[in-house]
């Protein structure tokens, strides 16, 4: 059991309100089975600015500022993130207790009439909110047109259902977690599209000072989700 002098039975497990954060956060209470967690959810900045492009923000705390903030003020014990999403310098009160192994890697296309790559009409309207990504499409077919899409992945979906792009990039591993693996069009080689080295692994965050969370936390290290849905 925990260390009653160091901290609450009930670890207060930080997250993003998205559907696919709360997945993700689940995805760890399940691989800690004995420990209590009381799950706190916190919007970010990336929640609430869904317009401007996230190429503009990347390797910033976009996605993390506000939990961080919450870690520092000792309102939540430890925060759940997407690896990939954490910014290149963190506060230096905070550590990163583990990085789990990833579900997925793979970038992947979800199109209308599940066209793949190869398959979609000459001037495609592709919706990805990376450079990398937008980048790696021009390169491999100029004629696509390629325009930023913002939103939760369920919403990115909508916008294709919509017909507001013919298809869009995202990551494999989101769909598997969400229980959408049927949208998939194609997995994307990563001689097309590179994927982010921490794709589709969760990063643990909590305060440098708290070896007793560490010490929970740091069994997920390099730890696999089977994920069943």
């Amino acid at each position: 059991m925990f260390d009653r002098a160091l901290k609450p039975e009930v670890i207060r497990l930080g997250t993003r309100p998205s559907q696919l954060a709360l997945r993700q956060a689940e995805e760890i209470k399940r691989l800690l089975p004995s420990v209590s967690f009381e799950t706190v959810l916190i919007k970010t900045a990336g929640d609430k600015d869904k317009v401007t492009p996230f190429s503009v923000f990347e390797g910033s705390d976009f996605f993390t500022r506000e939990i961080e903030a919450a870690l520092l003020k000792g309102n939540i014990d430890a925060a759940v993130h997407s690896a990939k999403d954490l910014e290149d310098i963190m506060p230096p009160q905070l550590t990163i207790a583990a990085i789990t192994g990833s579900i997925s890697a793979f970038e992947c296309l979800v199109s209308g009439g599940n066209k793949k790559l190869d398959e979609l009409p000459k001037g495609a309207v592709i919706g990805t909110s990376s450079r990398k990504r937008k980048e790696a499409l021009r390169r491999y077919r100029a004629d696509f047109i390629v325009r930023d899409i913002r939103g939760t992945i369920q919403e990115r979906l909508e916008q294709l259902d919509e017909r507001k792009f013919d298809a869009i990039i995202v990551a494999q591993a989101a769909l598997i977690r969400l229980g959408q693996k049927e949208r998939i069009a194609e997995i994307i080689s990563p001689a097309i599209i590179e994927p982010h080295p921490l794709q589709g692994a969760l990063a643990i965050q909590v305060r440098a000072d708290r070896a007793d969370l560490i010490r929970i936390f740091s069994k997920l290290q390099g730890v696999n989700y089977e994920n069943k849905s």
